[in-house]
């Protein structure tokens, strides 16, 4: 995107400021240049030359989490989201190569599957070697970026091998869909992949997961590199093609929903005619559902993981107080800003400790990941799953 279209974007907003309530970061800070509109505002300085790209701009520009709450509640609808990666992508083509080339390669290696089963090594040697333990006793957790590390390093687990599942015996495999995986979901949930082959299988649907897809491209794309995000984003389309992709996490899903004929998990269950003869074990006790930004703001259909949760005997489905605000996870940002992410994650504990939930559902691997180590941290004890996780307990131990 060039400077002009770049300013028609931001042209459009008109600074009323009905957005400011929605922003995590301003009301985090009560700092304009923290606010939607203020960065805004920031972008048309640098873009026009009025502003010089410093420091001091760059912490306002990159702290913005593109949670895109801003978005659902701007009157003269705004794409801020789309603002925001073009403006990142100025900014980083403006980098001395070694360091732009630097950047890309953490992303590359962050989201290429040949990596993750040496992440999920080191997050297990982190924790049977006494590195997690050592680092509580030594007060290390009190530093912010070690503390996200550590919450990751304590979620990493070495990625399963694909294994396909036809439809269940007796159930005639009336459709087929392909899966898509994602790339660190794999090694920081890799339970999710098996429950959503069990639970199509049992709903008479088989599944294929081809081994040439790649990552969905979003955390190239939000962090400077379209280029890189739109050659992943081809592949895709390449593998795929037509077929009807299902997607395990939300943000994978938005990023993939332009190109490819793709469906967030939770809805495409609820799009399937369930066998009459299919009934569900029950399980107690109350389940909290976090509402993913990618899930609540940009594919706006969060009743699914409610309506798909109904359908469990004995649960007390239950939102998570603060919702409409971000968990701080938003994909690589617990990485870049952990302070921030960090104190957001702090709000949904105070809601988890308040509920005290046997379990916390949430549909993007991210958030499960930055909340699952937040709740623990708190000594708090709930589990936090995806939604199809919790399907798969019920409909592996019912009969038909």
């Amino acid at each position: 995107m060039d400077d002009q279209e770049l300013l028609r974007l931001a042209d459009q907003c008109v600074k009323c400021g009905l957005c400011l309530p929605h922003c995590p970061t301003f009301r985090l800070r009560r700092d304009e240049a923290d606010s939607p509109r203020g960065r805004i505002a920031l972008i048309q300085g640098l873009v026009t030359g009025q502003l010089p790209d410093n420091p001091r701009l760059a912490a306002h520009l990159d702290g913005c989490l593109e949670c895109r709450a801003c978005e659902v509640a701007c009157p003269s609808l705004v794409q801020f989201g789309t603002l925001m990666d073009a403006a990142r992508a100025a900014r980083v083509a403006r980098l001395p190569a070694p360091l732009r080339r630097w950047r890309k390669l953490r992303l590359d290696l962050l989201s290429a599957p040949r990596w993750l089963p040496l992440l999920a090594l080191l997050g297990m040697g982190y924790r049977r070697l006494g590195g997690a333990v050592l680092a509580r006793i030594t007060g290390l957790l009190r530093r912010p970026r070690l503390a996200v590390l550590h919450g990751l390093a304590l979620r990493l687990r070495v990625p399963r091998p694909p294994t396909e599942r036809s439809a269940a015996a007796g159930v005639a495999a009336a459709r087929s869909v392909a899966l898509f995986r994602g790339c660190v979901a794999q090694a920081l949930e890799p339970d999710v992949m098996a429950a959503a082959r069990l639970v199509l299988a049992r709903l008479g649907v088989s599944t294929m997961t081809p081994e040439e897809q790649v990552c969905c491209g979003a955390m190239h794309r939000h962090n400077g590199f379209p280029d890189a995000a739109d050659a992943l984003l081809a592949q895709n389309r390449a593998v795929f093609g037509d077929t009807a992709v299902v997607g395990i996490a939300s943000a994978c899903v938005a990023e993939l929903r332009p190109a490819l004929n793709a469906t967030e998990l939770c809805r495409a269950l609820l799009e399937i005619p369930w066998p009459a003869t299919l009934a569900l074990r029950p399980l107690q006790g109350v389940v909290a559902v976090h509402e993913p930004c990618s899930h609540r703001n940009q594919l706006r259909d969060t009743v699914a993981v409610y309506e798909l949760l109904a359908r469990i005997p004995g649960l007390e489905v239950v939102p998570l107080p603060g919702n409409e605000t971000c968990c701080g996870a938003a994909g690589t940002y617990l990485l870049d800003q952990p302070q921030t992410a960090l104190a957001l994650a702090a709000d949904k504990v105070v809601a988890l400790a308040g509920l005290r939930p046997r379990w916390l559902v949430t549909t993007n691997t991210g958030c499960a990941a930055h909340l699952g180590a937040a709740a623990e941290a708190a000594g708090l004890g709930v589990e936090v799953v995806h939604p199809v996780v919790l399907l798969a307990r019920a409909i592996s131990g019912a009969g038909d």
